[in-house]
Protein backbone atom coordinates (compact mmCIF):
# COMPACT_ATOMS: atom_id res chain seq x y z
CA UNK A 1 0.00 0.00 0.00
CA UNK A 2 1.01 3.08 -1.13
CA UNK A 3 2.27 5.86 1.75
CA UNK A 4 1.07 9.33 2.03
CA UNK A 5 3.73 11.86 0.94
CA UNK A 6 4.80 14.23 3.49
CA UNK A 7 4.72 18.04 2.94
CA UNK A 8 8.51 17.67 3.32
CA UNK A 9 9.04 14.87 1.11
CA UNK A 10 6.61 17.48 -1.71
CA UNK A 11 8.80 20.51 -1.06
CA UNK A 12 12.18 18.60 -1.84
CA UNK A 13 10.56 17.12 -5.52
CA UNK A 14 9.56 20.34 -6.11
CA UNK A 15 12.63 21.96 -5.45
CA UNK A 16 14.49 19.60 -7.45
CA UNK A 17 11.93 20.07 -10.59
CA UNK A 18 12.50 23.20 -10.32
CA UNK A 19 16.29 23.23 -10.21
CA UNK A 20 15.73 21.04 -13.80
CA UNK A 21 13.95 23.53 -15.29
CA UNK A 22 16.21 26.04 -14.19
CA UNK A 23 19.59 24.28 -15.73
CA UNK A 24 17.42 23.44 -19.42
CA UNK A 25 16.22 27.17 -19.28
CA UNK A 26 19.19 28.46 -18.91
CA UNK A 27 21.32 27.28 -21.42
CA UNK A 28 22.39 29.94 -23.50
CA UNK A 29 22.76 29.40 -27.84
CA UNK A 30 25.80 27.43 -29.34
CA UNK A 31 28.31 29.63 -29.89
CA UNK A 32 31.70 30.12 -31.91
CA UNK A 33 33.61 30.55 -28.45
CA UNK A 34 32.40 27.71 -25.97
CA UNK A 35 32.46 24.44 -28.43
CA UNK A 36 29.31 23.05 -25.85
CA UNK A 37 26.58 21.28 -28.40
CA UNK A 38 23.47 22.48 -27.44
CA UNK A 39 25.01 25.67 -25.95
CA UNK A 40 27.14 26.29 -22.64
CA UNK A 41 24.70 26.67 -19.31
CA UNK A 42 24.39 29.94 -17.83
CA UNK A 43 25.45 28.78 -15.00
CA UNK A 44 28.54 29.11 -15.33
CA UNK A 45 28.40 32.75 -15.56
CA UNK A 46 26.58 33.87 -12.84
CA UNK A 47 28.34 34.60 -9.17
CA UNK A 48 26.02 33.11 -6.87
CA UNK A 49 23.31 31.29 -8.98
CA UNK A 50 26.34 28.92 -10.50
CA UNK A 51 25.80 25.54 -10.32
CA UNK A 52 28.27 24.48 -7.63
CA UNK A 53 27.48 20.72 -7.61
CA UNK A 54 27.66 20.28 -11.42
CA UNK A 55 31.17 21.97 -11.54
CA UNK A 56 32.45 19.65 -8.59
CA UNK A 57 31.44 16.68 -10.12
CA UNK A 58 33.15 17.62 -13.28
CA UNK A 59 36.30 18.86 -11.31
CA UNK A 60 36.26 14.74 -9.81
CA UNK A 61 35.63 13.15 -12.73
CA UNK A 62 38.24 14.96 -14.70
CA UNK A 63 40.71 14.22 -11.73
CA UNK A 64 40.19 10.38 -12.21
CA UNK A 65 39.85 10.11 -15.50
CA UNK A 66 42.19 12.43 -17.17
CA UNK A 67 45.93 12.85 -16.89
CA UNK A 68 46.95 16.08 -16.97
CA UNK A 69 43.73 17.20 -14.40
CA UNK A 70 45.49 14.55 -11.92
CA UNK A 71 49.03 15.62 -12.36
CA UNK A 72 48.07 19.43 -11.72
CA UNK A 73 46.10 18.53 -8.91
CA UNK A 74 49.07 16.37 -7.43
CA UNK A 75 52.01 18.85 -8.27
CA UNK A 76 50.20 21.32 -6.26
CA UNK A 77 49.80 18.96 -3.62
CA UNK A 78 53.62 17.65 -3.36
CA UNK A 79 54.78 21.14 -3.19
CA UNK A 80 52.67 22.41 -0.93
CA UNK A 81 52.62 19.45 1.71
CA UNK A 82 55.79 17.54 0.17
CA UNK A 83 56.57 14.60 2.83
CA UNK A 84 54.55 15.52 5.59
CA UNK A 85 53.60 18.89 7.86
CA UNK A 86 54.83 19.25 11.63
CA UNK A 87 52.47 22.00 13.89
CA UNK A 88 54.95 23.69 16.30
CA UNK A 89 54.07 25.61 19.43
CA UNK A 90 56.21 28.12 21.81
CA UNK A 91 54.40 26.91 24.68
CA UNK A 92 55.11 23.22 26.22
CA UNK A 93 51.40 23.00 27.22
CA UNK A 94 49.82 23.56 24.00
CA UNK A 95 52.82 21.70 22.15
CA UNK A 96 51.45 18.27 24.31
CA UNK A 97 48.08 18.89 23.20
CA UNK A 98 48.47 19.30 19.83
CA UNK A 99 50.89 16.65 19.13
CA UNK A 100 48.50 14.79 20.66
CA UNK A 101 45.42 16.07 18.41
CA UNK A 102 47.14 15.80 15.13
CA UNK A 103 48.87 12.11 15.62
CA UNK A 104 45.39 11.30 16.80
CA UNK A 105 44.42 7.63 15.62
CA UNK A 106 41.10 9.24 15.02
CA UNK A 107 42.32 11.90 13.35
CA UNK A 108 45.60 10.93 11.12
CA UNK A 109 46.59 14.57 9.95
CA UNK A 110 50.13 13.49 8.24
CA UNK A 111 47.46 10.84 6.29
CA UNK A 112 45.08 13.36 5.13
CA UNK A 113 46.15 16.44 4.50
CA UNK A 114 47.04 15.25 1.30
CA UNK A 115 43.53 14.45 0.95
CA UNK A 116 42.00 17.95 1.94
CA UNK A 117 44.49 19.75 -0.18
CA UNK A 118 43.93 17.73 -3.41
CA UNK A 119 39.65 18.77 -2.40
CA UNK A 120 40.53 22.26 -1.93
CA UNK A 121 42.27 22.32 -5.63
CA UNK A 122 39.16 20.48 -7.11
CA UNK A 123 36.66 22.34 -5.23
CA UNK A 124 37.84 25.45 -3.59
CA UNK A 125 36.02 24.61 -0.78
CA UNK A 126 36.46 22.74 2.72
CA UNK A 127 33.70 21.86 5.24
CA UNK A 128 35.19 19.83 8.65
CA UNK A 129 32.71 18.63 10.91
CA UNK A 130 34.18 18.88 14.96
CA UNK A 131 33.23 16.05 17.11
CA UNK A 132 33.83 16.44 20.74
CA UNK A 133 34.29 13.64 22.96
CA UNK A 134 33.96 13.53 26.72
CA UNK A 135 37.86 14.67 27.10
CA UNK A 136 37.65 17.69 25.08
CA UNK A 137 39.44 16.04 22.19
CA UNK A 138 38.19 17.37 19.14
CA UNK A 139 38.22 14.58 16.34
CA UNK A 140 38.03 15.73 12.75
CA UNK A 141 36.26 14.44 9.52
CA UNK A 142 35.98 16.59 5.98
CA UNK A 143 32.69 16.35 4.47
CA UNK A 144 32.66 16.43 0.26
CA UNK A 145 31.41 19.46 -0.78
CA UNK A 146 28.89 18.39 -3.13
CA UNK A 147 26.89 17.32 0.02
CA UNK A 148 26.63 20.80 1.35
CA UNK A 149 23.21 22.38 -0.70
CA UNK A 150 23.66 25.97 0.94
CA UNK A 151 25.61 28.22 3.41
CA UNK A 152 23.16 30.44 5.49
CA UNK A 153 25.13 33.44 6.63
CA UNK A 154 23.56 36.32 8.91
CA UNK A 155 21.45 38.77 6.94
CA UNK A 156 24.22 41.74 7.31
CA UNK A 157 26.93 40.04 6.83
CA UNK A 158 27.93 37.36 4.10
CA UNK A 159 31.53 36.21 5.80
CA UNK A 160 29.60 35.22 8.71
CA UNK A 161 28.31 32.06 8.32
CA UNK A 162 25.44 30.23 10.76
CA UNK A 163 24.61 26.64 9.27
CA UNK A 164 25.22 24.31 6.19
CA UNK A 165 22.46 22.87 5.19
CA UNK A 166 22.56 19.29 2.74
CA UNK A 167 18.86 19.04 1.70
CA UNK A 168 16.79 21.20 -0.60
CA UNK A 169 13.99 22.26 2.13
CA UNK A 170 17.28 23.36 4.75
CA UNK A 171 16.31 21.27 7.59
CA UNK A 172 19.61 19.14 8.01
CA UNK A 173 22.71 19.87 7.86
CA UNK A 174 25.52 20.95 10.41
CA UNK A 175 25.30 23.94 12.53
CA UNK A 176 28.63 26.57 12.13
CA UNK A 177 31.11 26.95 15.00
CA UNK A 178 30.41 29.79 17.97
CA UNK A 179 33.19 30.82 19.87
CA UNK A 180 30.85 32.05 22.40
CA UNK A 181 28.52 29.09 22.80
CA UNK A 182 29.14 27.65 26.32
CA UNK A 183 29.19 23.93 24.80
CA UNK A 184 28.91 22.26 21.17
CA UNK A 185 29.15 18.93 20.82
CA UNK A 186 29.06 18.50 16.74
CA UNK A 187 30.08 21.60 14.54
CA UNK A 188 30.87 22.61 11.33
CA UNK A 189 33.86 24.84 10.15
CA UNK A 190 33.99 26.19 6.00
CA UNK A 191 37.26 27.32 4.62
CA UNK A 192 37.37 28.63 0.94
CA UNK A 193 39.83 29.74 -1.62
CA UNK A 194 39.25 31.56 -4.54
CA UNK A 195 36.69 33.48 -2.75
CA UNK A 196 34.68 36.17 -4.74
CA UNK A 197 33.40 38.87 -2.96
CA UNK A 198 29.56 39.03 -1.76
CA UNK A 199 29.95 34.57 -2.01
CA UNK A 200 30.21 32.56 0.78
CA UNK A 201 31.90 29.79 -1.54
CA UNK A 202 34.87 29.52 -2.98
CA UNK A 203 35.93 28.75 -6.36
CA UNK A 204 38.29 25.83 -7.65
CA UNK A 205 41.57 26.11 -9.24
CA UNK A 206 40.80 23.05 -11.79
CA UNK A 207 37.09 24.50 -12.28
CA UNK A 208 38.51 27.32 -15.03
CA UNK A 209 40.49 24.33 -16.68
CA UNK A 210 37.67 21.69 -17.35
CA UNK A 211 36.93 23.51 -20.82
CA UNK A 212 40.36 23.35 -22.08
CA UNK A 213 41.22 20.03 -20.60
CA UNK A 214 38.15 18.60 -22.55
CA UNK A 215 39.09 20.25 -25.89
CA UNK A 216 42.76 19.05 -25.06
CA UNK A 217 41.31 15.45 -24.92
CA UNK A 218 39.03 15.76 -28.02
CA UNK A 219 42.00 16.99 -30.13
CA UNK A 220 44.27 14.10 -29.08
CA UNK A 221 41.49 11.43 -29.09
CA UNK A 222 41.04 12.82 -32.94
CA UNK A 223 44.62 12.34 -33.96
CA UNK A 224 44.70 8.88 -32.42
CA UNK A 225 41.78 7.93 -34.55
CA UNK A 226 43.06 9.76 -37.98
CA UNK A 227 46.22 8.06 -37.47
CA UNK A 228 44.84 4.89 -36.93
CA UNK A 229 42.79 5.50 -39.74
CA UNK A 230 45.46 5.94 -42.09
CA UNK A 231 47.46 2.85 -41.55
CA UNK A 232 44.23 0.52 -41.84
CA UNK A 233 44.00 -1.25 -44.81
CA UNK A 234 42.57 -3.83 -46.78
CA UNK A 235 43.50 -6.56 -49.90
CA UNK A 236 41.63 -6.52 -53.15
CA UNK A 237 42.23 -9.60 -55.44
CA UNK A 238 41.35 -9.67 -58.67
CA UNK A 239 41.21 -12.97 -60.43
CA UNK A 240 39.38 -14.74 -63.48
CA UNK A 241 36.60 -17.02 -61.42
CA UNK A 242 34.21 -19.38 -62.99
CA UNK A 243 31.34 -18.45 -60.79
CA UNK A 244 30.58 -16.34 -57.50
CA UNK A 245 30.47 -19.98 -55.73
CA UNK A 246 34.34 -19.53 -56.61
CA UNK A 247 35.05 -16.72 -55.81
CA UNK A 248 33.23 -16.77 -52.36
CA UNK A 249 35.13 -20.00 -51.74
CA UNK A 250 38.45 -18.22 -52.91
CA UNK A 251 37.22 -15.28 -50.21
CA UNK A 252 36.43 -17.81 -47.47
CA UNK A 253 39.77 -19.41 -47.83
CA UNK A 254 41.94 -15.62 -47.81
CA UNK A 255 39.81 -14.80 -44.51
CA UNK A 256 40.14 -18.16 -42.53
CA UNK A 257 44.23 -17.79 -43.35
CA UNK A 258 45.29 -14.51 -44.20
CA UNK A 259 49.33 -13.32 -45.49
CA UNK A 260 51.39 -12.66 -42.76
CA UNK A 261 53.73 -9.47 -42.27
CA UNK A 262 56.66 -10.13 -44.29
CA UNK A 263 55.72 -13.24 -46.32
CA UNK A 264 56.18 -13.15 -50.29
CA UNK A 265 53.35 -13.47 -52.57
CA UNK A 266 54.11 -14.63 -56.21
CA UNK A 267 50.94 -14.63 -58.77
CA UNK A 268 50.48 -15.19 -62.45
CA UNK A 269 48.83 -12.03 -63.66
CA UNK A 270 47.70 -13.95 -67.15
CA UNK A 271 46.00 -16.95 -65.09
CA UNK A 272 46.44 -16.02 -61.82
CA UNK A 273 45.12 -13.20 -59.48
CA UNK A 274 46.15 -9.75 -59.00
CA UNK A 275 46.95 -8.25 -55.10
CA UNK A 276 46.39 -4.66 -54.38
CA UNK A 277 45.79 -2.92 -51.05
CA UNK A 278 42.93 -0.32 -50.40
CA UNK A 279 43.61 2.29 -47.73
CA UNK A 280 41.38 5.61 -46.47
CA UNK A 281 43.13 8.27 -48.30
CA UNK A 282 43.15 10.85 -45.46
CA UNK A 283 44.98 14.17 -45.18
CA UNK A 284 46.72 13.82 -41.19
CA UNK A 285 48.45 17.46 -41.00
CA UNK A 286 51.02 18.81 -38.69
CA UNK A 287 48.40 20.02 -35.73
CA UNK A 288 51.15 19.83 -32.77
CA UNK A 289 50.70 23.57 -32.87
CA UNK A 290 47.10 23.73 -31.83
CA UNK A 291 47.90 21.08 -29.17
CA UNK A 292 50.47 22.85 -27.61
CA UNK A 293 48.80 25.96 -27.65
CA UNK A 294 45.85 24.19 -25.89
CA UNK A 295 48.06 22.72 -23.78
CA UNK A 296 49.69 26.23 -22.55
CA UNK A 297 46.22 27.53 -22.23
CA UNK A 298 45.69 24.75 -19.44
CA UNK A 299 48.54 25.53 -17.48
CA UNK A 300 48.47 29.00 -18.04
CA UNK A 301 45.26 29.14 -16.23
CA UNK A 302 47.13 26.80 -13.29
CA UNK A 303 50.33 28.95 -13.43
CA UNK A 304 52.84 25.67 -13.87
CA UNK A 305 55.48 25.78 -16.91
CA UNK A 306 55.19 23.25 -19.78
CA UNK A 307 57.93 21.50 -19.28
CA UNK A 308 56.58 20.21 -15.78
CA UNK A 309 53.87 18.27 -18.17
CA UNK A 310 55.84 16.42 -20.82
CA UNK A 311 56.14 19.01 -23.10
CA UNK A 312 59.71 20.42 -23.20
CA UNK A 313 60.05 24.51 -24.50
CA UNK A 314 63.32 25.40 -26.13
CA UNK A 315 64.59 27.59 -23.70
CA UNK A 316 68.12 28.26 -21.87
CA UNK A 317 68.00 27.44 -18.27
CA UNK A 318 68.00 30.98 -17.50
CA UNK A 319 64.99 31.43 -19.31
CA UNK A 320 63.78 28.30 -17.62
CA UNK A 321 64.74 29.96 -13.90
CA UNK A 322 63.12 32.86 -14.57
CA UNK A 323 59.92 31.40 -16.04
CA UNK A 324 59.74 29.50 -12.85
CA UNK A 325 59.55 32.92 -10.15
CA UNK A 326 55.70 33.32 -10.96
CA UNK A 327 55.04 29.38 -10.74
CA UNK A 328 56.78 28.98 -7.06
CA UNK A 329 55.39 32.31 -5.91
CA UNK A 330 51.56 30.85 -6.55
CA UNK A 331 52.31 27.89 -5.00
CA UNK A 332 53.73 29.36 -1.83
CA UNK A 333 50.97 31.37 -1.51
CA UNK A 334 48.61 28.40 -1.65
CA UNK A 335 50.65 26.47 0.87
CA UNK A 336 50.62 29.73 3.06
CA UNK A 337 46.87 29.60 2.66
CA UNK A 338 46.76 25.81 3.96
CA UNK A 339 48.96 26.50 6.66
CA UNK A 340 46.97 29.51 7.78
CA UNK A 341 43.09 26.91 7.86
CA UNK A 342 45.46 24.55 9.59
CA UNK A 343 46.73 26.85 12.33
CA UNK A 344 43.02 28.18 12.49
CA UNK A 345 41.73 24.44 13.09
CA UNK A 346 44.31 24.20 15.93
CA UNK A 347 43.25 27.12 17.78
CA UNK A 348 39.49 25.94 17.39
CA UNK A 349 40.89 22.75 19.09
CA UNK A 350 42.18 24.38 21.32
CA UNK A 351 39.52 26.92 22.67
CA UNK A 352 37.09 23.67 22.84
CA UNK A 353 39.64 21.71 25.26
CA UNK A 354 39.99 24.62 27.42
CA UNK A 355 43.38 26.07 27.00
CA UNK A 356 43.19 29.96 26.86
CA UNK A 357 46.53 30.95 25.79
CA UNK A 358 48.22 33.01 23.54
CA UNK A 359 50.89 31.04 22.38
CA UNK A 360 52.05 31.29 18.99
CA UNK A 361 51.30 28.43 16.88
CA UNK A 362 52.87 27.40 13.39
CA UNK A 363 52.97 25.19 10.64
CA UNK A 364 56.73 23.46 9.52
CA UNK A 365 56.68 22.32 6.08
CA UNK A 366 58.73 21.73 2.94
CA UNK A 367 60.71 24.71 0.79
CA UNK A 368 58.73 25.32 -2.30
CA UNK A 369 62.03 24.96 -3.90
CA UNK A 370 65.52 24.32 -2.97
CA UNK A 371 67.02 26.84 -5.26
CA UNK A 372 65.86 29.87 -2.61
CA UNK A 373 68.03 28.23 -0.53
CA UNK A 374 71.42 28.26 -2.45
CA UNK A 375 70.58 31.93 -3.25
CA UNK A 376 69.58 33.10 -0.01
CA UNK A 377 72.75 31.67 1.49
CA UNK A 378 74.79 33.11 -1.36
CA UNK A 379 73.23 36.86 0.22
CA UNK A 380 73.67 36.19 3.52
CA UNK A 381 77.49 35.01 3.20
CA UNK A 382 78.12 38.38 1.31
CA UNK A 383 76.33 40.34 3.51
CA UNK A 384 77.43 39.39 6.64
CA UNK A 385 80.98 40.67 7.05
CA UNK A 386 79.82 44.09 6.08
CA UNK A 387 76.57 44.07 8.74
CA UNK A 388 78.98 42.69 11.28
CA UNK A 389 81.36 45.20 11.08
CA UNK A 390 78.80 47.95 10.88
CA UNK A 391 77.66 46.45 14.37
CA UNK A 392 81.01 46.43 16.20
CA UNK A 393 81.80 50.10 15.08
CA UNK A 394 78.26 50.88 16.80
CA UNK A 395 76.33 51.74 13.38
CA UNK A 396 73.53 49.26 14.39
CA UNK A 397 72.86 48.30 17.33
CA UNK A 398 71.79 44.61 18.20
CA UNK A 399 68.34 44.52 17.21
CA UNK A 400 68.77 46.18 13.89
CA UNK A 401 71.76 43.75 13.43
CA UNK A 402 69.23 40.54 13.65
CA UNK A 403 66.54 42.34 11.85
CA UNK A 404 69.05 42.91 8.65
CA UNK A 405 70.51 39.47 8.87
CA UNK A 406 67.01 37.85 9.25
CA UNK A 407 65.81 39.94 6.20
CA UNK A 408 69.09 38.53 4.20
CA UNK A 409 67.54 35.02 4.72
CA UNK A 410 64.05 36.27 3.82
CA UNK A 411 62.61 35.36 7.39
CA UNK A 412 61.37 38.08 9.84
CA UNK A 413 62.62 38.40 12.61
CA UNK A 414 60.38 38.47 15.91
CA UNK A 415 62.36 37.24 18.80
CA UNK A 416 63.83 40.13 21.48
CA UNK A 417 67.54 42.07 21.56
CA UNK A 418 69.73 39.57 21.91
CA UNK A 419 73.43 39.93 23.65
CA UNK A 420 76.01 40.19 21.12
CA UNK A 421 79.12 40.70 21.84
CA UNK A 422 80.97 43.02 19.70
CA UNK A 423 84.46 41.71 17.87
CA UNK A 424 87.48 44.29 19.19
CA UNK A 425 88.57 46.89 16.73
CA UNK A 426 92.35 46.24 15.72
CA UNK A 427 94.05 49.80 16.21
CA UNK A 428 96.20 50.82 12.65
CA UNK A 429 99.75 52.02 13.36
CA UNK A 430 100.46 55.67 12.32
CA UNK A 431 101.71 55.73 8.33
CA UNK A 432 103.41 59.33 9.33
CA UNK A 433 106.39 58.01 11.34
CA UNK A 434 107.85 54.13 10.72
CA UNK A 435 107.99 51.60 12.90
CA UNK A 436 111.69 50.68 13.88
CA UNK A 437 112.96 47.93 13.12
CA UNK A 438 113.57 45.31 15.92
CA UNK A 439 116.75 44.26 17.24
CA UNK A 440 116.80 40.24 16.36
CA UNK A 441 119.77 40.07 19.24
CA UNK A 442 117.22 41.61 21.75
CA UNK A 443 114.10 39.28 20.79
CA UNK A 444 111.89 39.05 23.90
CA UNK A 445 111.29 35.47 22.55
CA UNK A 446 114.94 34.49 22.67
CA UNK A 447 115.80 32.57 25.75
CA UNK A 448 117.79 34.81 28.06
CA UNK A 449 122.05 33.81 28.35
CA UNK A 450 123.39 32.79 31.62
CA UNK A 451 125.39 34.71 33.24
CA UNK A 452 129.27 33.43 33.20
CA UNK A 453 130.39 32.21 36.37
Amino acid sequence: MPTKPTIKSLQKQLSITNDALEAALSLSPERDNNFFTGGLSGLYEGRNSWDRKKIFAESLRAWRVNPIARRIVKLISSFAIGKGLTIKSDNDQVQTFLTEWWNHPLNKFNRNIKRWKDEDTRTGNLFFTYNVQENGMSIIRAVAAELIDEIETTDNDVEQEIKYTRDAVGEEGWTAYDPKAEEQKLFMVHYASNQPVGSPWGEADLSPLLVWIGRFSAWLENRARLNQFRTAFMYVIRGAYTSETERAAREKTLNANPPKSGSVLVTNSNNGEEWGILNANLDAFDASQDGTAIKKMILDGIGQPMHWHAEPEGATQTTADAAGTPTFRTLEEMQNDFFEMLIDMAKIALQIKGIQTDAKVWIEGPDITERDNATLALALGRAYPHLSDLFDRDGIDAKEFMRLVYKTFAETWEGKEPDIKKKPLVKQQSTGTPAAAEDPETDPTDPKEKEPQ
